[in-house]
């Protein structure tokens, strides 16, 4: 991985490649991004892009099912990562 650059690996913020699904169906980070200088933010870009707000709002109907969290507390959720998935959308469009 990228040690002495100043710069982020070409990896930087691709959720499948930096928080694969793994085979028994639940994502983990590899072994060699968690050497990386850059993992923490690395992985905190990845969930902020548009694919990993849908795994996050996965994860929220998966709480929501198991009765982890409530209905308002669900619809809550859902509402602010839909509005970033918006916002996202929104810069990337060309003005």
């Amino acid at each position: 991985m990228v040690d002495k650059e100043t710069h982020p690996p070409e990896c930087f913020g691709q959720l499948d490649t930096v928080f694969p699904m793994g085979e028994e169906g639940v994502r983990t980070s590899p072994p060699e991004c968690m050497k990386c200088r850059f993992a923490k933010s690395c992985l905190q870009a990845a969930m902020r892009s548009p694919e990993g707000l849908k795994l996050q709002e996965e994860r929220v109907d998966n709480a929501y099912e198991y009765g982890l969290i409530g209905k308002l507390d669900r619809w809550s959720r859902k509402k602010l990562i839909r509005q970033e998935i918006r916002a996202l959308k929104s810069k990337k469009k060309p003005k």
